[in-house]
């Protein structure tokens, strides 16, 4: 028996698609930099959201048992209106960091608390074997959300001519999402239990200790970088892409009757809603992907591989002026990312100790923080001194390099 799509099956798929109606996404890099931020600037930024999220998900369990995981949702969702809010209104720098502050709290209490429902739910179903398929069809309505909301995004800025205004429009879908929460069924809250203060330091402690452990185990650490590795270098480098797409709007001689500005929302639109349709029947193809190897390693060790030398061969091609061509490869860094995100869940569960695994999610977790808020940084410095495209190229080569290092063998 499969999983049944049932009303809480849409109601995961409808939290996902408004949870991906994220309108700045596609201009992020470029608001910031029309705000007057360098690349250096804009990573010491995506290194905070990183390092706060990562930070603020520690007690999340905790509060989630408290308060319940709908009420934590809830406060989630808040947390995002008001960072929204803050890039609305910020000219300065520091409000910037504010805003990334509350942003990071609304990342830290949605995305482990939302997964735990995912897993109570088909836990009561007694659809856990299913959980690949299951999970890679919620990515999918998410990636499918990420596509409408670029050409929402690329209308706002085209109309308006304002990259400001994507943060209001945003403010919309996360209201919905919100409302959504309410009409979950009360058992996904899980077991409450009385706020522990003395358990908050022991997860924090916990968390100190697990990180530790993985380094002591060379099977656990190659597990937790091959999973968490790729994870960081996505989440540094697909911004990178809004300078690829603006430099290439303005060399096509189409709609050259608009200013720029508005040429540049029509491209990035329309390239960021083909890149995440493409990336939404990756996430569904997921299952089906591993089921052509024999084991989760090697699927998640080639991804890896074609992954980054595909961040070079999309630096190189920005840097001779085939746009085009970086876009291809570009995409195809967002694509492998969807590959694999189900691909490493899944092996992670299935391959390891249960009685660890908690252990490894929480060490993958810090893994990736480092990884991002390293990257983006690197990134950030190589962008202003050398340009974007190089950036690209040396950070990917870097990573590469050590790839041998992080490369996970066949359970025998």
């Amino acid at each position: 028996m499969k999983f049944k799509k049932d009303k809480q099956y849409y109601k995961f798929c409808m939290y996902g698609f408004f949870k991906n109606l994220r309108f700045f996404e596609p201009f992020l890099i470029l608001f910031f930099l029309e705000k007057g931020l360098n690349y250096f600037q804009i990573g010491i930024l995506y290194a905070i959201r990183e390092i706060s999220t990562n930070i603020l998900e520690i007690p999340t369990g905790i509060v989630a048992d408290s308060i319940g995981r709908r009420r934590t949702m809830i406060s989630s969702f808040s947390s995002y209106i008001i960072s929204f809010i803050f890039f609305y209104l910020s000219k300065s720098y520091w409000l910037f960091i504010l805003g990334m502050v509350f942003f990071s709290f609304g990342e830290a209490f949605r995305t482990g608390t939302h997964k735990a429902m995912i897993f109570e739910y088909l836990k009561i179903k007694g659809w856990e074997d299913y959980k690949v398929d299951y999970y890679g069809h919620t990515r999918s309505s998410s990636q499918f959300g990420s596509a409408v909301s670029s050409l929402i995004a690329a209308s706002i800025v085209f109309f308006s001519k304002n990259y400001s205004l994507i943060f209001l429009f945003s403010i919309i879908p996360y209201i919905m999402d919100l409302l959504l929460m309410m009409t979950y069924p009360k058992e996904l809250d899980g077991e409450l239990k009385t706020f522990d203060e003395k358990k908050l330091k022991n997860n924090f402690k916990k968390v100190i200790k697990d990180f530790i452990l993985s380094f002591k185990d060379i099977k656990l650490l190659k597990a937790v970088l091959n999973s968490s590795i790729y994870t960081g270098y996505y989440k540094a480098v697909k911004d990178y892409l809004q300078p690829v797409l603006k430099s290439f709007a303005l060399t096509l001689p189409l709609f050259l009757t608009f200013k720029n500005e508005q040429r540049e929302s029509l491209i990035i639109g329309v390239v960021y809603f083909v890149i995440f349709i493409f990336t939404a029947f990756a996430a569904r193809f997921s299952g089906k992907f591993a089921k052509i190897f024999s084991s989760f390693s090697k699927p998640l060790n080639i991804t890896l591989i074609i992954g980054l030398s595909s961040g070079i061969v999309a630096g190189l091609f920005y840097d001779i002026d085939l746009r085009i061509l970086s876009i291809v490869f570009y995409l195809l860094i967002y694509m492998l990312e969807n590959l694999r995100k189900p691909l490493g869940v899944a092996y992670i569960s299935s391959s390891l100790n249960k009685d660890i695994l908690a252990t490894i999610l929480s060490a993958s977790s810090q893994m990736s923080t480092i990884i991002v808020a390293l990257s983006s940084i690197i990134l950030g410095f190589c962008a202003d001194v050398f340009g974007p495209g190089n950036a690209i190229i040396i950070l990917s080569a870097l990573l590469l390099i050590f790839t041998p290092l992080f490369l996970i063998k066949e359970k025998k």
